[in-house]
């Protein structure tokens, strides 16, 4: 495998109008591949020294419906069952978790967006599983962001591999397929295990709730969606709003506290942080966590930026 230097992901190297063009390419390829084919295959992923297998089986039918499954190969058993992006049955200690948010994690790539705030570069080739690969290097323009290596299946355009690093070239997160297959997975391997439990539905509304809004957020990030849903926990509606850049996104989380206790907090584990924010308003304080893959300065900054027309003030 071509070695790629993290100084193309992390330096402001000049970038050819011609490869910034192949590279948006090769993106969009990705995008419709995803919801095009099927495939399946095994995949690691690392992230903050833990590391975890996984099979994976993803079918797209003659209708267009995408039917993916996801099984954890080692540790406690997990399974996630998706249908056209959405969760329908979960296994293990992911249950409880999906439930409440109703989406697997999911990276939407904008090509015309990104080339605002990264740069894109076709970097090489590489092998990945096996497989011919080309490898694009997407290097943040700020320090709000995180850079990519992205490794493409030069036959189908799927990802194969993807690499997250910090500022300082520090590894974050590894997502690599060690088999791949392309093709239509049996119908048996596109379905839940007899225990995996259905997905219930979470009260959600879709009006942003006292105008919550953020008074600084990173360039090229905007408001993607707001909802309101009820907490599993305190039983209380909390809101969330969720912003993205085209690539990375983060959600910011407002609970009413109703007189419990709660510290500000802050925590990184791999790329993703959590930064929690006490904030007082008329009608009494609201915890403020914000959570996502962007730096935690960033994160933190966000939190306190926070107002509803109900603030008094910020911590």
């Amino acid at each position: 495998m071509r070695a790629i230097s993290l100084l193309l992901l992390l330096g402001g190297w000049l970038v050819s109008p011609a490869h910034a063009t192949e590279a948006q390419d090769w993106l969009l390829r990705m995008s419709a591949a995803e919801r095009t084919q099927s495939f399946q295959g095994a995949f690691i992923y690392q992230r903050s020294g833990s590391f975890s297998s996984h099979r994976i089986w993803h079918g797209v039918d003659a209708s267009g419906q995408v039917r993916e499954r996801l099984l954890q190969l080692d540790g406690p058993v997990q399974e996630v069952l998706r249908i056209n992006g959405r969760v329908a049955c979960v296994k293990g200690a992911l249950a409880e978790q999906v439930a409440a948010e109703q989406a697997w994690p999911v990276r939407e790539f904008d090509p015309k967006q990104l080339q605002e705030w990264y740069d894109l570069r076709v970097a090489g080739e590489s092998r990945v599983a096996g497989r011919p690969a080309v490898v694009l290097a997407v290097a943040p323009r700020d320090q709000h962001r995180y850079g990519f290596e992205l490794h493409l299946d030069r036959e189908t355009g799927l990802l194969l591999k993807s690499l997250l690093l910090n500022e300082k070239g520090q590894l974050l997160e590894r997502f690599q397929f060690s088999t791949f297959e392309p093709g239509q997975p049996a119908d048996a391997d596109l379905q839940g295990g007899a225990d995996c439990r259905q997905v219930q539905i979470a009260e959600t509304s879709e009006m942003p709730p006292n105008n919550w809004r953020s008074e600084w957020l990173p360039p090229g990030f905007t408001l993607n969606s707001v909802l309101e849903r009820r907490s599993a926990v305190s039983k209380e509606m909390v809101s969330c709003l969720v912003y993205g850049d085209g690539l990375a996104r983060f959600s910011v989380f407002l609970e009413p506290l109703r007189g419990a206790v709660a510290e500000d907090a802050r925590s990184q584990l791999g790329p993703t942080v959590a930064v929690s924010k006490r904030m007082s308003t008329d009608e009494g304080d609201v915890m403020v966590t914000v959570v996502g893959e962007i730096p935690l300065g960033t994160a933190e900054r966000v939190a306190l930026s926070m107002r509803s027309g109900l603030a008094q003030s910020t911590p």
